[in-house]
């Protein structure tokens, strides 16, 4: 039994692979089983992202995902289907690696797992000769990078409890990322952490969409990423956008899809005007554009 999810329609020049969790067992003796796990991805690589369709025989009161160690939040869909987003970390190793699903229908957990083999996949490798003290910030500095590291923490470990998101993820601004995700980069001989971003080449000045509906948890100015914003979208996704020559909305407020948050800049630590644009899913650094290919338009 082989169904294709509905999350959205076919997208061509993707890789869209929907398997169900019925095992060959399950097959030959004739019934259905009461969990049905579907998912479709890109690629099952470090950084992607993929989206569990659960389908529960009967009227299911809750559904929880357990994957790569971690809980994953779910949510039933318009179509009265459950859904989870798992993402497969920057650094996630190769191998095979369980999903687990329990659904609550009546007083009876129902159960069914199975498994997600991820591929290598090899990031590029860049060199660049900067000023040192573009690699290593002087002493004074210290005391601001703790205290962001302590603020963005915070955030991080508070993600809204519901889905603020609805519509389809967008573009933040027009044109291609000119950065590959995951890249490597060694400043002056010493390697530095993965880019975990997406960068858009955009001039000063361009004006920013908010890529979907959620609650601004940061509107200041960091040290490394300048003037940033950050959207809680629930359930344990938040979107960073970084580097910004101005900001448009307040911590505290909440926006919708495709609402202007601030223009393009070269705030923080660049060497250009950009936009970087990070995605976390319940602590995993996935490729922003993984998002925009399953969940977008």
């Amino acid at each position: 039994m082989i169904g294709v999810s509905p999350l959205r329609r076919p997208i061509s020049a993707l890789r869209l692979v929907v398997l169900t969790a019925i095992g060959l067992m399950v097959a030959a003796a004739g019934y259905a089983a009461p969990v049905v796990i579907s998912t479709s991805y890109r690629s099952l690589r470090p950084g992607e992202l993929v989206v569990l369709t659960i389908k529960v025989e009967g009227a299911a009161s809750g559904v929880r995902v357990r994957a790569f160690r971690r809980d994953i939040p779910t949510f039933k869909a318009d179509d009265g289907w459950w859904r989870a987003l798992v993402g497969i970390d920057l650094d996630q190793r190769p191998g095979r690696y369980l999903v687990e699903v329990e659904a609550d229908v009546g007083g009876a957990v129902l159960r069914q797992s199975r498994s997600l083999t991820v591929t290598p996949r090899k990031f590029p490798t860049r060199t660049l000769r900067v000023a040192p003290s573009f690699v290593n910030p002087p002493p004074a500095d210290l005391a601001r990078i703790r205290q962001d590291q302590a603020f963005l923490r915070d955030v991080y470990a508070a993600p809204a409890p519901q889905r603020l998101w609805s519509a389809p993820f967008v573009r933040p601004v027009p044109g291609e990322a000119n950065s590959s995700f995951g890249t490597r980069s060694v400043f002056n001989g010493e390697p530095r952490s993965p880019h975990g971003g997406t960068d858009f080449l955009s001039p000063t000045g361009t004006p920013i969409k908010a890529p979907n509906a959620g609650r601004v948890v940061c509107a200041r100015d960091l040290y490394f990423t300048g003037n940033t914003v950050i959207l809680d979208h629930g359930l344990g996704m938040f979107s960073m956008l970084a580097h910004l020559s101005r900001l448009d909305v307040k911590e505290g407020e909440t926006v919708r899809d495709a609402q202007i948050i601030g223009l393009v800049g070269a705030t923080g630590r660049v060497t250009g005007p950009h936009l970087h644009w990070a995605l976390s899913i319940s602590g995993a650094r996935v490729d922003p554009l993984s998002a925009l290919a399953l969940l977008g338009n």
